[in-house]
């Protein structure tokens, strides 16, 4: 999927030197502690008596049981949680991941995670390195950039999933194939992964998401030569779409999924998704969740979203009903570890732009249908 790039780009890009910064940063954590400072809500705020405790420690991994996770991205999002909250009314099934997409030097949003976590929710952050080096990013020249926003994080205190430089193994974006090097993107991941340790932000899950594969033109590879490594990824994610009535879940996931097997046992969500009203979207759903259960995946995260080739939204009372029944077939009831709470614990974190909005990439394995549109403008 494109999004349009965050203004915060047009911030001043000095860096500070990465080995100082992680140093100072890490040491202030290890000596002090941080102070927290409850946020105002976005959204509904609970009455002061549903209210529970916040969090005082760091959470860690987030359970990895299949069919554990249901999520959605609106296109309001991080500036509001109105969306999350239309879909669960629309289906009748609350999310418990709530994804938005964050351009380069935007911060973390934590108003916006903030309310996720009261409704029981996990923020997931893509963030995009629009028309940055990945090698200056290797090097440390966004180090500084970096220690904040982990820094922010872990301020948060409850689990985040963190996904850089999705569909790389696409050509749409600067950081993805025939744009960068593999070798660039896995020495950026390694470099960021490892920031965020040193600062001690071990709330995060980190995603490495690739596109479906083009199984029958090699336009989309297999995304091998830009895995990091497991040392550094928590799940893999995948990203495809429902274009057309034929289109099943294993011709489209399926070759992707084998690929990513040969080098990794870590769990895989299906990290951005949605059928299209062409491909008839109640069967298309059902079919999804078939696919989900059958091959033992996290579970989805639905585009809720107008695109430039289909309107992803749940478009009828039928599709939402597919939905829900969906989820309720689930075999294992859903982040239950994460019952709605209040923000309290969390720090005030600055407000930065939103990611943006609804182009979809329609890469669907062998099923992608190569028009004369150009896929790096979508």
């Amino acid at each position: 999927m494109t999004h349009a790039r965050s203004a915060r780009d047009e911030q001043d890009r000095r860096p500070t030197p990465g080995w100082l910064v992680i140093t100072i940063i890490a040491a202030v954590i290890g000596l002090t502690t941080i102070a927290v400072i409850a946020v105002p809500p976005l959204g509904h705020d609970p009455a002061p008596h549903h209210r529970r405790p916040a969090i005082t420690e760091l959470t860690g991994a987030l359970p990895h049981a299949p069919e554990s996770y249901i999520g959605v991205y609106s296109p309001e999002a991080p500036d509001s949680y109105a969306g999350v909250t239309a879909f669960k009314t629309a289906t009748g099934v609350t999310p418990d991941v709530a994804m938005y997409y964050s351009g380069w030097f935007e911060g973390f949003q934590t108003r916006f995670a903030a309310a996720a976590a009261r409704q029981g929710a996990v923020p997931l952050v893509q963030i995009n390195p629009d028309n940055i080096k990945l090698a200056s990013i290797a090097a440390g020249k966004y180090d500084g950039f970096l220690s904040k926003y982990a820094s922010e994080v872990r301020t948060y205190r409850h689990p985040v999933i963190l996904s850089f430089g999705h569909e790389m193994n696409g050509n749409w974006y600067s950081w993805g194939y025939r744009h960068t090097s593999p070798a660039a993107f896995v020495a950026a991941w390694r470099h960021i992964v490892t920031i965020f340790r040193a600062i001690g932000a071990s709330n995060v899950t980190w995603l490495w998401t690739v596109n479906i594969m083009d199984t029958q033109h090699g336009r989309i590879p297999a995304p091998g030569p830009w895995w990091p490594g497991s040392k550094y990824v928590t799940w893999v994610g995948i990203d495809g779409y429902y274009l057309k009535s034929p289109w099943t879940f294993a011709p489209m996931f399926g070759p992707t999924i084998a690929k990513v097997r040969e080098f990794t046992r870590a769990p895989i969500l299906i990290a951005e998704t949605g059928a299209g009203p062409i491909a008839g979207q109640p069967a298309k759903i059902a079919d999804l969740f078939a696919g989900i259960h059958t091959y033992g995946l996290l579970g989805l995260v639905w585009f809720n979203a107008h695109g430039r080739l289909q309107d992803w939204h749940l478009a009828s009372r039928a599709a939402a009903t597919a939905f829900q029944q969906g989820a309720h077939a689930y075999k294992l009831p859903r982040l239950r570890h994460l019952p709605p709470r209040s923000p309290e614990g969390v720090s005030r974190g600055g407000r930065g732009l939103p990611g943006n909005a609804g182009k979809e990439v329609a890469a669907v394995g062998h099923f992608r249908e190569w028009s004369s549109w150009d896929v790096g403008e979508l």
